[in-house]
C-alpha cells in the first residue's frame, strides 16, 4: 500500500518523490469526528482510494491501474442526510438532494473517490469527499490538484492505496 500525504496546513501533497501544491476545503481541515455535511472542512485521517470516475471526452483512461468507470449524465452523489443512499453514488433526478457528477467546470473531469464516511455512511458526517482537479480556489471539503499533476500522479496509484490528510 502506498499513501498520498496531504499536509493541509502547508497546502502540499506528497507521493514518493512528487511534491505538489494542493487545495483543501474552504474551512480548512478538521477532525473526522466533527466533520459535518456542508461545513467546507476537509476531514483529517487516512482514507482508502475506492476508485476513479472519469468524464468522457475530457480525459483518457490510459495507464490507470485503479478501478475506474466513465461518468454518465445521470450520475450523482447523495449529500442528503435523510437519504438512505447518503454518501453513495445515485442516479439523477432524485427526490433527495444530490450533487451532479457532471459539472460546468473541469473539477470533476477526474474524481478519485475516497473512503471517507462510507463503511457505513453516518448521515450528516460528510459526503462526496473526493480527490479531484483544482479550479484555483478552496474546495467544499475535498482535496484538489492541477490537471497536469493529477495526470502524472494517477497512473502511479493502485488498488489498496490511500490518501492521508494531515493537519
Amino acid at each position: 500500500m502506498s499513501v498520498v500525504r496531504v499536509e493541509s496546513g502547508a497546502g502540499r501533497l506528497t507521493f514518493g518523490d512528487i511534491a505538489i501544491a494542493c487545495a483543501i476545503g474552504r474551512a480548512g481541515a478538521c477532525a473526522a469526528a466533527v466533520k459535518r455535511e456542508g461545513d467546507g472542512c476537509t476531514p483529517i485521517g487516512a482514507w482508502p482510494i475506492r476508485g476513479v470516475l472519469l468524464r468522457p471526452g475530457k480525459v483518457e483512461a490510459k495507464g490507470i491501474r485503479l478501478p475506474w468507470r466513465w461518468v454518465r449524465a445521470q450520475d450523482g452523489w447523495s449529500d442528503d442526510p435523510a437519504d438512505a443512499a447518503y454518501n453513495r453514488p445515485v442516479r439523477l433526478p432524485r427526490s433527495f438532494s444530490a450533487e451532479s457528477l457532471i459539472r460546468g467546470d473541469d473539477a470533476y473531469d477526474i474524481i478519485v473517490v475516497l473512503g471517507h464516511n462510507d463503511a457505513p455512511p453516518v448521515p450528516g458526517q460528510g459526503s462526496a469527499i473526493f480527490f479531484h482537479l483544482s479550479e484555483g480556489r478552496p474546495t467544499a471539503g475535498c482535496v484538489a490538484i492541477d490537471r497536469g499533476d493529477m495526470l502524472r500522479l494517477l497512473p502511479l496509484l493502485a488498488a489498496g492505496d490511500a490518501v492521508e490528510i494531515l493537519p
